[in-house]
């Protein structure tokens, strides 16, 4: 297929299956265990359906949003995803100038082929840091102030991998680093390659090296050594989105005990819904609803599926997006319409079979793609700006018994 002849971002996967090495490809491309959830990312946005408005003027339709204050040209950015100089010679950078093109947010993995300071040379643009917690709370303070000194704007903290999901086909291809290129953030610690081994090497530098014991008690201590924002990067539950807004509310309250800020029970959880009313707010500074690209655990729900139990869990305190199977403009309204705040590209295939595939301007093209998809649905939605789209303009199977009464 001529890359001129695309006209949606799953095309792009053909292509990049055919041109990346086969351990590659499946890295990029594979789930956990029996993929189920990989598969059900995609699925469960055809079970939501729009229920559109006519009559409307959608003549002028504004798609422009504000991120932790920064102002973007739409809802749409950029996850980490690592190693992206597997699929190009300019990888991360090419990422970079093409997000900047789209006047939207790339986030850099920390496990990046390219460095904060690399990145942060390709030009202007609003950039985040996505982080794994070592088991060296010095490599991690030095890489965040790295990060922040670099211009990056927020800090996006992975929380649902203190151990690897059992990725099958990395197993098989006993995936590894090829040996021209290294974790660039981590390449003057002696932290840059990974081993080969008879398993899978990333899984092995895991665990070996991220920090098992995290626990909420650390984003804390990450406000210790950064001014920046901090988004939770890894929330299924309403459960952890009330921690999260508990650990915002609880931390500046000096009548609690140290002991009781570590020990994060439900009887405190009963009440801190009143306790955010009263105290300063304090802690994260977001949620991305994120299942790691169904590559930790598999049978967990769709991130869409997800999305509006924490919606409701965090209560207006911080806003939430979500990451995870998103494909189409339609899968943006969506997720917008159940609540999101807005929406990383998935774990970045999208992104990285169009950067295999066709280098910055295959990036450049997914964005616009998707825009302009984006754009199509608020139009035939009646929708003219973000603010408009409603949760009545979507119909969930959660929602049909009720409305078949109607």
């Amino acid at each position: 297929m001529r890359m001129g002849m695309i006209t949606n971002v799953t095309e792009y996967e053909e292509i990049a299956r055919e041109k990346l090495p086969k351990m590659v490809y499946d890295y990029y491309a594979s789930g956990a265990e029996d993929q189920w959830t990989l598969k059900e990312n995609r699925n469960a946005f055809s079970r939501i359906l729009f229920r559109p408005r006519i009559l409307v003027d959608v003549s002028k339709i504004d798609l422009t949003t504000t991120v932790l204050g920064f102002k973007i040209s739409m809802p749409i950015m950029i996850a980490p995803t690592a190693m992206q100089k597997m699929a190009h010679p300019e990888g991360e950078l090419a990422t970079a100038r093409a997000a900047s093109a789209a006047s939207t947010i790339m986030t850099l993995s920390s496990w990046a082929t390219s460095s904060v300071e690399e990145v942060a040379s390709t030009g202007p643009g609003i950039r985040f840091f996505q982080l794994y917690v070592f088991k060296d709370r010095n490599v991690v303070a030095q890489l965040v102030r790295r990060a922040e000194r670099a211009g990056f704007k927020a800090i996006a903290l992975t929380v649902d991998t203190p151990i690897l999901g059992r990725r099958e086909a990395d197993i098989k291809n006993r995936f590894t680093l090829p040996p021209n290129l290294v974790l660039k953030n981590f390449e003057g610690l002696d932290l840059g390659k990974l081993d080969k081994t008879s398993d899978s090497g990333l899984a092995t530098y895991v665990a070996g090296q991220v920090d098992r014991s995290l626990n909420w008690k650390d984003i804390k201590w990450l406000q210790t050594i950064t001014s920046l924002p901090i988004l939770v990067k890894g929330v299924l539950t309403a459960e952890d989105s009330k921690s999260i807004n508990q650990i915002e509310s609880v931390a500046s309250l000096s009548i609690l005990s140290l002991l009781g800020f570590l020990n994060i029970e439900a009887n405190l959880m009963s009440y801190a819904d009143n306790v955010a009313k009263i105290a300063i707010q304090f802690g994260a500074a977001g949620i991305i609803v994120s299942n790691h690209g169904a590559r930790q655990l598999d049978y967990v729900p769709a991130t869409i599926m997800a999305l509006e139990e924490v919606v409701k869990a965090a209560q207006g305190r911080v806003p939430v997006f979500l990451d995870g199977g998103i494909r189409r403009g339609t899968d943006v309204f969506k997720a917008l319409a159940l609540g999101a705040s807005g929406i990383f590209i998935e774990i970045g295939r999208p992104v990285l079979f169009s950067l295999a595939a066709d280098g910055e301007a295959g990036v450049r093209k997914v964005l616009k793609m998707l825009r302009d998809e984006f754009e199509l649905t608020m139009a035939l939605s009646g929708c003219r700006s973000l603010e408009e789209i409603t949760r009545d303009h979507v119909v969930t199977e959660w929602d049909r018994p009720r409305i078949a009464k109607l």
